[in-house]
């Protein structure tokens, strides 16, 4: 089995039921000679990954988060109708070979892919490349070319123009994230009230109908190990949607940090702080220029996707105060949320 350092052994929380899944994969996948394991990708914070082999064979796994899941998240259907299609057309999307929605076999759908191979940036730049300003600019124009590149893919021509419904869909998105961060509140939640009023105020029109990831940042891609300034591949597909494509960039935006901003700005973000990243104006300027796409109303997009930020962090908070998880990572995602509401109350202002 692999030693890729993403993977762990599973945690005891999140195992799967083995017995009833192997011979279930045997049955559904192309190839299942060899032995079977199964190990558990390490990152990320809401749905559960796992390595599946059957001998040299490796798969990928993916259920949503233990607990309560809100109603249109964490979406294996979504990402299996997306994955099995998109890759045709852009080839940094996985293949999905298998979903299954008996929830006998693990107590919830789940979908089965392809692996990619590749190295992953979380928190940080890797020390070799923590000071090297050649590298972060092209590892920033690659994150913005790559977003571009997924916005003209053709949707249709795809197999998915009946993905979603575009029509209104920037107001869906503001109701919706209101809604779930309301029901995510703890006792010490901000209010968001205000925040969210002066955004329904200011509803943009949207420029274009395209394929929208709904969570494009740095730590959902794969990246060359020998050259890290290249993206290999595009991962978390279960948000994917037909939409206004500036809810993608002004997602990146708001995990985009620039020396000078204060600390929330760093929290679960991207860490384009490092000199040589382009600025998030810079950003704006080229996706523009290599889109085409109207970007007048980009500041809308960067408030609301700082408040939708805040919201997963709180959802996922929520869970942990629950105790529908225990891993510590989360214990402090309740205090950036707030600061997160304060920096999207400011920029507003």
């Amino acid at each position: 089995m692999t030693n890729d350092p993403e993977v762990i052994d599973v945690r005891p929380e999140e195992r799967l039921d083995l017995a009833a899944l192997e011979p279930y994969l045997r049955a559904h996948l192309p190839e299942t000679d060899g032995a079977f394991a199964v190990r558990q990708f390490g990152g990320g914070h809401a749905n559960l990954t796992y390595l599946v082999c059957f001998g040299e064979r490796e798969y990928v796994l993916r259920r949503p988060p233990l607990g309560p899941v809100p109603k249109h998240a964490h979406d294996m259907r979504r990402e299996h109708a997306v994955l099995s299609k998109l890759h045709a057309s852009f080839a940094l999307a996985p293949q999905s070979y298998h979903l299954c929605t008996d929830h006998t076999v693990i107590g919830s759908d789940f979908v089965v892919e392809e692996r990619k191979h590749g190295i992953a940036i979380r928190r940080d730049l890797p020390p070799a490349y923590a000071d090297d300003a050649r590298f972060a600019e092209r590892l920033g124009h690659a994150i913005v070319d790559t977003l571009a590149d997924l916005h003209g893919v053709d949707a249709y021509a795809a197999g998915l123009g009946d993905l979603g419904h575009p029509d209104g869909y920037v107001a869906r998105q503001l109701e919706g994230w209101a809604s779930r961060y309301d029901a995510a509140r703890t006792d010490a939640s901000a209010d968001a009230h205000p925040l969210v009023g002066w955004m329904r105020d200011r509803l943009p029109p949207s420029p274009a109908t395209t394929i929208v990831h709904n969570d494009y940042k740095l730590d959902n891609m794969l990246l060359d190990a020998s050259d890290p300034a290249r993206i290999v591949a595009v991962l978390d597909w279960d948000m994917c949607t037909l939409g206004d494509p500036l809810m993608d960039l002004g997602y990146l935006l708001a995990l985009w940090p620039e020396p000078g901003d204060p600390p929330a700005f760093r929290v679960g973000a991207m860490p384009t702080w490092h000199a040589g990243f382009p600025t998030r104006a810079q950003v704006v300027e080229r996706y523009a220029r290599r889109t085409g796409f109207d970007v007048a109303h980009v500041r809308w997009y960067h408030i609301f996707n700082i408040f939708r930020f805040a919201g997963i962090l709180q959802q996922i908070y929520k869970r942990y105060v629950l105790g529908q998880t225990h891993d510590e990572r989360f214990r402090g995602f309740g205090d950036a949320a707030n600061g997160l509401i304060a920096v999207a109350l400011h920029l507003a202002r």
